[in-house]
């Protein structure tokens, strides 16, 4: 005669809706924990606060100067330094062009500065004299003495406080980038007129390059008309080039 078989007595729903209770407050609790514990590296702990800050791509500007500027203090929480306000304020700094603020966990902030780079040279009146160094957007990047042989002359009548936006510094700027190697590299001085750019040779030869456009045509057009080794060449017009002996 076989046994009965006991069949599985069937939780009470009462029971089971508790056993759903605590199993959501454990976990409740656990989540609770676990950002409790985030919060508190990130704000409390001195795991990840910065410890170290590093400046890159500085040549003129001391690195003194962008630590000052920038104001990040050490032990500062990682999580609280803001690139943003960083960035905003190192953008002040008269030689600096762009800044790109990385927080590198766990405890590094860099700070990469691009400076600004000087394309002309403008010779400063006055009994002081010497030359502001300006770069494309009209900024004076810093004064020297003397004009260094790699940059040309820019040769305006507005007083150098009023070039900043100037564009016709922007196009001089433009011009020089887009000259043949051989015609830059014997730049003394650069002038716009109505437009028209033309650089000033050591030579003495002058030539009319226009606006920055065309510049395959023109170097092409202006290597041939170079060799009538004459002392003034316009190129500035499209198919149509002059020169004067």
């Amino acid at each position: 005669m076989s046994e009965p078989v006991n069949e599985p007595t069937a939780r009470p729903p009462r029971r089971r809706a508790s056993a759903r209770k605590y199993r959501a407050a454990f976990f409740g609790l656990a989540m609770a924990g676990i950002v409790a514990g985030v919060a508190w590296a990130l704000l409390g702990s001195k795991l990840l606060v910065v410890r170290s800050v590093v400046v890159t791509g500085t040549h003129l500007v001391p690195q003194a100067t962008v630590l000052t500027v920038a104001g990040v203090q050490p032990g500062t929480p990682m999580v609280r330094v803001n690139a943003a306000q960083i960035q905003a304020r190192l953008d002040g700094i008269r030689q600096v062009q762009s800044v790109q603020v990385v927080k590198s966990w766990p405890d590094r902030v860099v700070i990469e500065v691009t400076e600004r780079t000087a394309a002309v040279a403008v010779a400063v009146a006055g009994p002081a004299g010497g030359f502001d160094l300006v770069d494309p957007s009209g900024v004076v990047v810093r004064w020297v003495a003397s004009r260094p042989w790699r940059l040309p002359r820019f040769e305006s009548a507005t007083p150098i406080a009023g070039l900043r936006g100037d564009p016709s510094v922007s196009q001089a700027a433009a011009v020089l980038r887009v000259l043949p190697s051989s015609v830059r590299s014997s730049v003394v001085s650069v002038s716009v007129t109505d437009g028209q750019v033309a650089v000033v040779l050591k030579s003495g030869v002058t030539v009319v390059w226009g606006d920055a456009s065309g510049a395959t045509v023109k170097a092409q057009v202006l290597a041939v008309l170079m060799r009538t080794h004459a002392r003034f060449y316009d190129v500035s017009g499209p198919g149509v080039a002059v020169t004067k002996t």
